[in-house]
């Protein structure tokens, strides 16, 4: 059985998709990008702060599940550039103590809102 996740400290799902789903333990989030769900406006001042959003709208939706950072076991890092990756890394590792989940970084044509970086997570918690 699944259960889908919703939290107004998350950006609205701009599609027919649920932030995220829980199921047998895991947690499969929807990509998140630098929206912030306090005004709906991006926040892409900077690639360092875009990742920051991100990842505090991964932490709502994690909350709202009742799992943590910890709990992630996979990620996929999207991001408009490759050229972006080492700042966007040094943000994203700031999140995690240790035991860093698997992750890929793909550079692609586009993004949604033409943002440069999304990410989605998987986590599990027993």
């Amino acid at each position: 059985m699944k259960k889908v996740i919703y939290t107004n400290s998350a950006p609205e799902p701009i599609g027919p998709y649920s932030q995220a789903i829980v199921a047998n333990g895991f947690l499969f989030a929807s990509g998140q990008v630098a929206i912030n769900p306090e005004n709906g406006e991006l926040n892409i001042v900077s690639i360092a702060e875009e990742t920051h959003q991100v990842m505090r709208n991964i932490k709502a939706v994690l909350l709202e599940a009742e799992y943590a950072f910890e709990h992630i076991i996979k990620t996929t890092i999207f991001l408009s550039d490759m050229a972006l990756f080492a700042e966007v890394n040094e943000v994203y590792g700031s999140y995690f103590e240790s035991a860093y989940p698997a992750r890929e970084t793909v550079a692609v044509k586009g993004l949604p809102k033409g943002v440069n970086v999304e990410i989605s997570i998987t986590a599990y918690k027993a």
